[in-house]
């Protein structure tokens, strides 16, 4: 989940969707979800901020879940703000975020919030520090951003294969690193 920043009450703003294509005539729409835990996120009556793309004239700033349901893999949401298909166009390219006390984990241990991860430590399986985590990349393939102590940025993917232990409380991360993942690939001789 992408952390987008904290609020005066310790609580931090996490993106956790963006609205897509109107879905029938009643103002259901379909969510491009940005989180590993949807069902906790669009749970029926959970307020969502609602972030308007640049010139878009949509002016709700919170939507609330009416009801979702899942069709061929794609989750369909009602907002009780959206009730036709005119104002679910209008809602097209909103971005949705979650608030989130700062403390709270996800359910599922081995996922994290961006947040916990950046600033953590980065080490090889050696023990040599290679950097710390300056931030994350999301896509098909979420990526950790390591600013090397040479301050490089190197991109590592997030998989237990390539990052075997992610210790937040211990504020730090080990990286099975190898040449040209981290660390540069030697030089090769010039003879």
């Amino acid at each position: 989940m992408v952390s987008t920043g904290s609020t005066s009450d310790g609580s931090i703003e996490v993106v956790v969707g963006r609205i897509g294509k109107p879905h029938g005539i009643r103002g259901e729409v379909t969510v491009d979800v940005r989180t590993d835990e949807p069902d906790r996120r669009y749970a029926d009556g959970a307020v969502l901020l609602a972030e308007a793309p640049r010139g878009s004239a949509f002016s709700a700033r919170t939507l609330t879940v009416g009801r979702t349901r899942w069709h061929q893999g794609v989750l369909l949401a009602t907002f009780a703000e959206l009730t036709d298909r005119t104002a679910a166009e209008s809602a097209r390219g909103v971005v949705l975020r979650a608030v989130v006390p700062a403390d709270e984990t996800p359910e599922d241990p081995d996922e994290f919030y961006d947040h916990q991860l950046i600033g953590l430590a980065a080490y090889d399986v050696d023990g040599t520090h290679l950097g710390e985590v300056a931030g994350l990349t999301h896509g098909a393939q979420d990526l950790l951003r390591i600013r090397t102590l040479d301050r490089r940025e190197a991109l590592v993917p997030f998989v237990s294969a390539l990052v075997p232990e992610v210790d937040v409380a211990g504020g730090r991360v080990v990286i099975a690193d190898r040449p040209g993942l981290v660390t540069p690939f030697p030089e090769e001789d010039e003879g």
